[in-house]
């Protein structure tokens, strides 16, 4: 019998999900490679309920779905996590993780492959094909991640419109045709299209974006962050985490609000949060307002100019002075 893993609903409204863990046959020509390419498990994410949506829709693409070209993009801002879940859902399934960012500078020729000249050992050369990113994926059992969806060229969305429809194949200039296998999922990442400084990113063509189902990843509530922060920092003090929660949710809100003439163009990301605040307040535990002194350091450094008003405003409103004293009871 296979091995499973099981999902569970956070929410605690939804069955658990069952799945069986997809095996990777020794027999592969790169199986050394495709094992380094399976994630750990992150002993400190909390699944806020995309992991579990993910397995909803694994369990019907499984079962009486599994002719139909069901291919998820999330759709979210900076920092809102949406590669590590992807990565996480990777890892809890013990599937190899291959996160392919498209970027504009990115051509057809790398993602796909192209015929390169190799010595032949006796003086001369021979043309061989070389796999690109995906055809390399596509090879194996895979969770294939097409980070940055819209901001790749036009050139290599048209290139991936037969993998991603009922054709399910990658033709290659030799002739070749890859097609998707049963064992290979391919995902995507994307940041909204709006007046944000995200370099390089477009509107989807509509072609393109209809091959795909797209769910929203938002940023994380003031409660789900206090959990982020308690399993990832337990030795925190109490008193800091509503803080620093309270903060991220506020600055967030401004990032997200509609009008253009008051918002924020920087957010609060989970790197902020999880990562660099608690770094300060480790680097700064003998300061008279640690938790100030991280703010100073790891946070507004980050923000445009403009935008640091706003961030003392809410400050002032949130915290105004941080607790004194050692930030981690160790």
């Amino acid at each position: 019998m296979p091995d499973t893993v099981t999902f569970t609903d956070p929410t605690g409204e939804g069955p658990p999900v069952e799945l069986d863990i997809i095996e990777l046959p020794k027999r592969l020509p790169d199986y050394e490679l495709r094992i380094e390419h399976i994630p750990l498990p992150d002993p400190y994410y909390v699944d806020l309920g995309m992991l579990y949506r993910l397995a909803r829709l694994e369990e019907i693409r499984r079962g009486p779905f599994s002719d139909t070209p069901l291919h998820l993009a999330l759709r979210g801002h900076m920092g809102t996590g949406k590669d590590h879940d992807l990565e996480q859902f990777a890892a809890h399934l013990k599937m190899p993780y291959y996160r392919i960012p498209l970027t504009g500078e990115v051509r057809d020729i790398t993602l796909i492959g192209s015929i390169k000249l190799h010595g032949d050992g006796k003086g001369g050369t021979e043309s061989r094909w070389e796999d690109g990113d995906i055809t390399r994926a596509l090879r194996g059992p895979a969770i294939v991640n097409l980070s940055e969806l819209n901001a790749a060229g036009a050139e290599t969305l048209f290139a991936l419109h037969g993998l991603l429809d009922r054709h399910q194949a990658l033709e290659l200039p030799t002739g070749e045709m890859v097609r998707l296998r049963s064992d290979v999922r391919i995902f995507g990442t994307l940041n909204p299209t709006d007046l944000r400084d995200y370099a390089g990113t477009q509107t989807l063509n509509k072609a393109f974006a209809d091959r795909w189902i797209i769910w929203e990843k938002t940023f994380p509530g003031e409660d789900q962050l206090a959990v982020m922060i308690e399993r990832r920092h337990p030795h925190m003090r109490r008193e800091l985490i509503p803080l620093i929660s309270r903060l991220a949710v506020e600055i967030n809100q401004s990032f997200a609000a509609g009008d253009a003439r008051t918002r924020v163009e920087t957010p609060m990301s989970l790197r902020t949060v999880l990562d660099r605040i608690p770094a300060g307040l480790r680097m700064y535990g003998d300061a008279d307002d640690p938790l100030r002194r991280a703010w100073e350091e790891f946070v507004l450094p980050h923000i445009d100019p403009y935008d640091r008003d706003h961030y003392e405003t809410i400050w002032s409103a949130v915290v105004r002075k941080g607790p004194a004293g050692p930030p981690f009871i160790d």
